[in-house]
C-alpha cells in the first residue's frame, strides 16, 4: 500500500511510524522537513492528504503537535475521512464506521510504542460493509458534495 506522511517537526516517533510502515511493506512518501527543521502543518498536510485524494496514495498518515490541526486541514480536501486517534480502539472504530482514509496522530501524546498499536490496529481492520455504515458513508459523502457547492 502507498502511503503518504507528513509532519510539521520530524521527531522520533516520525521515524518510527515512518520505519515501522516500512516493515509492514508499505511505500511510503515522506512530505515535512528535516531533522532540526520546522514546516508549516497546513502546507505538509495537505501535501500528504492531496496524493490520497488524487489516488498517488493510498491512505495517509499526518501529524502536528496535538494532532487536531492535520485532521481539520485533512478533513478539508474532498474524500478525505481524517481521524485523530489517540488509542488502537479508537483507530478500529475509524476504520470500520467512519472509514476513515487518513490517520491523524499527536506528535506529543503519541508514544512510540503507543503509535505501533495503533497503526497495527489501524492497517488490520477492514471498512465496515453493513447495509446501515454504507448508509452513513453515503451521507457523510452527500454532505461533502452539497458544502462543496
Amino acid at each position: 500500500m502507498k502511503i503518504a506522511v507528513s509532519t510539521d517537526e520530524r521527531t522520533h516517533l516520525v521515524d518510527t511510524v515512518i520505519d515501522e510502515l516500512s516493515k509492514q511493506g508499505h511505500e511510503v512518501t515522506y512530505f515535512g522537513p528535516a531533522h532540526g527543521d520546522s514546516a508549516d502543518w497546513p502546507d505538509v498536510t495537505l501535501q500528504a492528504v492531496t496524493q490520497v485524494a488524487d489516488g498517488s496514495a493510498d491512505e495517509a498518515i499526518v501529524l502536528c503537535w496535538t494532532g487536531t490541526g492535520c485532521t481539520i486541514v485533512a478533513n478539508k480536501v474532498p474524500g478525505i475521512r481524517a481521524a485523530l486517534c489517540q488509542d488502537a480502539p479508537t483507530a478500529q472504530g475509524a476504520r470500520i464506521w467512519n472509514h476513515a482514509n487518513v490517520l491523524g496522530l499527536s506528535l506529543r501524546t503519541t508514544t512510540e510504542g503507543l503509535a505501533k498499536e495503533i497503526l497495527e490496529a489501524w492497517f488490520a481492520t477492514p471498512y465496515s460493509d453493513d447495509e446501515w455504515n454504507r448508509r452513513q458513508i453515503q451521507r457523510i459523502d452527500e454532505l461533502e458534495r452539497h458544502y462543496r457547492g
